[in-house]
């Protein structure tokens, strides 16, 4: 789940097989081509850190192929520029209704969190918590396409604005892992709370000597227009029917494996509605 690109799908809501001359996905895969970032933990990096690393390095194991990346960082225009330019057959981390691409079925379903100081006893729940307004609150800084994110409409619905701090997604190439720097200032006592993706509050939390909760914001919060949970799954290209139900498939099979790599690397799962 690449950032720029889960940013927008989430805002907005929202393989490595060449096609045969009769569409069908080849039967003897050398590679599976992955597109990704190079430098966006928990997700991904250049020296394959990331849990999506982890996970096309499951699904390549299946295929009997070998990982192939071409790396770009993620940002507007990322699937133009990859995916449909052929650079690559596969995706990792897309919104299962992110339209640019065909997604799987997804691999994991994830939440907003609040993350705060352990010793602060906050217990927050909920953006209706009386207790947000006399907070100092980290948010993300908005996508690049200008669409604020959930927790950011959630909180300006209420009116709570005065004690917001915005932090980079995104720096110059030279600043390792800034969609870290949140959760650290959080655990300095710069701020008192961020409001963040699953995947960056757990995976950073986990990173600090400071004890921190994560707290998963509840799906019933502001929904259905204003969500807050989201699924997650691997983009192939548009038409790729034959193995996009490949991928699936791998997914089925693998699913107990691709969760313990999801919660080594402190991602919240949360079960979809219907599953409760």
């Amino acid at each position: 789940m690449t950032t720029e690109r889960i940013i927008r799908g989430l805002a907005a809501v929202a393989t490595a097989a060449a096609l045969t001359s009769t569409g069908q996905a080849s039967s003897a895969l050398a590679e599976l081509r992955v597109c990704a970032d190079p430098n966006n933990l928990p997700f991904s990096n250049q020296r394959l850190e990331g849990f999506e690393n982890a996970i096309a390095a499951v699904v390549a194991k299946d295929l009997n192929a070998t990982v192939h990346y071409t790396w770009m960082p993620d940002r507007r225009g990322f699937i133009r520029r990859t995916l449909k330019a052929h650079q690559c057959d596969v995706v990792m981390g897309v919104p299962s209704e992110f339209d640019m691409v065909l997604a799987t079925k997804p691999y994991y379903r994830s939440s907003y969190v609040f993350v705060y100081r352990t010793s602060r006893h906050l217990q927050l729940q909920s953006f209706d918590d009386p207790v947000l307004r006399q907070l100092t609150i980290g948010l993300h800084e908005s996508s690049q396409d200008g669409s604020n994110q959930p927790p950011a409409q959630a909180l300006a619905r209420r009116g709570i604005v005065s004690g917001i701090v915005g932090f980079r997604m995104f720096d110059v190439d030279s600043v390792e892992n800034p969609p870290g720097k949140i959760i650290e200032a959080v655990a300095a006592g710069d701020i008192d709370v961020a409001i963040v993706w699953g995947p960056f509050g757990g995976f950073y939390a986990q990173r600090q000597a400071t004890p921190l909760e994560v707290v998963p914001i509840s799906p019933a919060v502001d929904s259905p227009s204003l969500p807050f949970t989201y699924d997650v799954s691997i983009g192939v290209r548009r038409g790729d029917e034959a193995f996009k139900k490949q991928i699936d498939e791998i997914l089925d099979r693998r699913r107990a494996e691709i969760e313990k790599i999801l919660r080594d690397y402190g991602v919240p799962l949360v079960k979809d509605a219907k599953e409760i």
